[in-house]
């Protein structure tokens, strides 16, 4: 690593932060306006110390990108699927960045539609995005929605796919997703509030009328909730939904009566979480009803839906989580998870032999993908194993048979998953909780502490981090690395109890069951200390700001993607999107026993001198879900107390959001610095 490059030191500029009789000294909290041109200039000179400090890397970068992207099929295409009438494609072509959606009618040697051509509508953007593409039931029209900032907010447009002729009209600062009603001239969509970004509002639409008569059908006025509108598969009613952390609401209306008044499925309740789906003259009801917390399967009469007329259909039951349904006219498809691994079980409507997909790894992901059309048997899902790539399988209900429809192609010749192990190991938590760590690593590795291994985890809002296949990490594999997830609390890996011990007045346990899976790693010997390296991103990202701050001298280095760093700064600002709708995640700060919490762990207010691991930081300016001055202030802070020589880089991408660049390649670029990150730290040069 070069040593005669300046380091970057921002200016300080104390602002005193009050709440609850406390006050928090806050050096940098000028940088959360982007508009100042000091800001960007701060911004550049970081990027600028970054390019210098990784310059002799640069030839690895390319080395890494060239690699992964050789192991990609340049021109590849999805396995089509036949939703009325039509069957359906999205496609990639050689040389270009962007899918292709196309469609034809009737069978797959008809002629080829081409819907949009992403790589012509992205032309000169730096940042492009298509979304929630959307065709009404005569097969005429097309909604779709276009993102050119990375923030979230997609403009709606609607096309004429008999005409190819794009409509004039522009629906603004939208989730992108359009619902149409039978009468193929109404659709609904959802609004965004403009400054929190939360959704908000839904409004109704017809064609051929100004998008300013366009009406409000709801408003979602708690600001806690965010609101959404779709179709049921049974296309027989649309659905509002509103969605807290706690509670769900639902309100439905029949598809061939657009303009009625949408009518309560079942108002919330705090603690009463739900979805719902349509069947005959019934809806079925994955809740959490009579504390069932791991859920369970209801359903009730589409005359009378409250939930006092609910009934059960599957029981709740204490060691599976009942992850959701799908339904076909003769088949109930049930997901859900026991002891952290997927299971999908098949269901007779007639109630004659149920069964379970058989899968045999303990390291593999299943689950149900796209399955529109409702009068079938076959149920179309995907399987992977962290050596095993993804498939897609479409498998007869009646028969049991299945035919592997699509097998990712590993490009290059010198895949073969024979030459990889896959396992999952059980590493002891603080408090006895034993946590699972699924791991893959090349086949030969000795056990000596030798090993360079990536620690990975996200652990918030009950997202689970199933082990997957990626072509991308063989660039790490091959060259020695083990790469491990650590299903740490505040995932719901092993049910329900696992996202609520990992959450709120129980948050830390996310962080220490990280920090026991890496001690537990090295007292295995699967790598050293001088080895071992931490990666995480968002939510993620603040738990690689707790365990820098609490347990540095694991880790040789982390990375940190779009961190959450600034947790009470940021939970107290109701004006930034996410924040009110975090409060029963995080806690609400307003009350104290919450701030104090917060500010135990939050990895900004907790930035000590003290030695820190090697460490990069990445950021994009535009990003919606997590500020690029939450990193940017934790960075500047770091560099002025570490006591240490290791490296700290902060680089900031200047077009992108939270989920970084949006070409199909550009993104491997990014994965091309964090790896060249990592092996230059270990020596590895080539």
């Amino acid at each position: 690593m070069p040593e005669n490059i300046k380091t970057p030191i921002a200016k300080v500029k104390d602002t005193i932060l009050e709440k609850h009789g406390d006050q928090r000294l806050d050096p940098y909290y000028w940088l959360n306006d982007r508009e100042n041109p000091e800001v960007i200039a701060y911004l550049n000179e970081e990027n600028e110390y970054y390019n210098k400090m990784t310059a002799h890397t640069n030839d690895l970068q390319k080395t890494l990108f060239d690699e992964m992207k050789s192991r990609i099929k340049e021109d590849d295409e999805s396995v089509p699927y036949l939703y009325n009438g039509y069957y359906y494609i999205v496609k990639y072509e050689k040389g270009k960045d962007y899918p292709i959606y196309a469609r034809k009618k009737g069978s797959m040697s008809a002629k080829e539609e081409i819907l949009f051509d992403c790589n012509e509508m992205a032309k000169g953007h730096a940042y492009f995005s298509l979304s929630g593409l959307s065709v009404s039931d005569d097969n005429k029209w097309a909604a779709f929605g276009v993102d050119k900032v990375s923030r979230r907010q997609y403009e709606i447009q609607i096309k004429n796919l008999e005409t190819n002729e794009i409509l004039p009209d522009k629906i603004e600062n939208t989730t992108g997703g359009a619902t149409w009603a039978a009468d193929n001239k109404t659709f609904f969509y959802t609004l965004k509030d403009p400054v929190t970004l939360r959704s908000s509002k839904i409004y109704r639409h017809e064609l051929n009328t100004p998008v300013a008569d366009d009406v409000m059908v709801f408003h979602e006025k708690d600001e806690t909730f965010t609101t959404y509108v779709y179709k049921e598969k049974s296309k027989k009613y649309i659905v509002i939904g509103s969605n807290s952390t706690l509670s769900n609401e639902f309100q439905i209306l029949e598809t061939d009566n657009p303009k009625g008044n949408f009518r309560m499925f079942q108002k919330r309740i705090r603690g009463l979480e739900f979805s719902i789906s349509h069947f005959g003259d019934s809806f079925y009801v994955v809740t959490n009803k009579d504390k069932a917390f791991n859920f369970k399967l209801m359903k009730t009469p589409e005359n009378a839906t409250g939930y006092e007329n609910w009934t059960d259909v599957i029981p709740h039951r204490k060691e599976t989580l009942l992850e959701g349904v799908d339904i076909f006219k003769d088949y109930l498809v049930v997901e859900e998870r026991t002891n952290g691994l997927n299971k999908i079980q098949i269901r007779p409507w007639n109630g004659v032999g149920a069964y379970y997909l058989p899968f045999e790894s303990e390291t593999y992901t299943a689950y149900t993908t796209t399955n529109v059309d409702f009068d079938t048997e076959i149920l179309r899902f995907a399987y992977q194993s962290m050596k095993t790539p993804s498939s897609v399988i479409d498998f007869n209900m009646r028969t049991q048979e299945k035919t592997v429809l699509k097998e990712q192609q590993v490009l290059g010749g010198k895949f073969d998953k024979d030459n990889y192990t896959e396992e999952r190991v059980w590493a002891t938590a603080t408090d006895g909780t034993k946590i699972p760590i699924s791991m893959v690593y090349r086949k030969g590795i000795k056990k000596d502490g030798s090993n360079p291994l990536l620690q990975y985890a996200y652990g918030s809002y009950g997202s689970s981090m199933d082990p997957y296949f990626s072509s991308i990490n063989l660039s790490l594999l091959d060259r020695g690395f083990i790469y491990a997830i650590a299903h740490v609390r505040g995932g719901e890996d092993l049910g329900r109890e696992w996202y609520e011990n990992g959450k709120l007045l129980k948050k830390m346990n996310t962080f220490t069951d990280f920090v026991d899976c890496s001690k537990f790693l090295i007292q295995e010997k699967y790598t050293s200390k001088d080895h071992l390296y931490a990666e995480g991103g968002s939510a993620g990202g603040l738990l690689m700001g707790v365990v820098v701050n609490i347990a540095p001298e694991l880790y040789n280095g982390v990375i940190a993607q779009v961190a959450f760093v600034d947790v009470v700064t940021t939970m107290l600002d109701e004006t930034i999107p996410l924040t009110t709708g975090e409060y029963d995640e995080w806690g609400n700060p307003n009350e104290k026993v919450y701030y104090d919490y917060m500010k135990s762990y939050s990895p900004y207010d907790n930035v000590k001198t003290q030695n820190y691991p090697n460490v990069l930081v990445t950021t994009g300016l535009h990003d919606s879900q997590v500020q690029y001055w939450e990193p940017a202030k934790w960075v500047a802070k770091i560099r002025t107390k570490k006591t240490d020589k290791n490296i700290l880089l902060f680089r900031t991408d200047m077009d992108a959001g939270h989920g970084g660049a949006s070409g199909r390649f550009e993104s491997l670029k990014e994965v091309a610095r964090e790896f060249s990150f990592l092996l230059d730290l270990e020596g590895i040069e080539k």
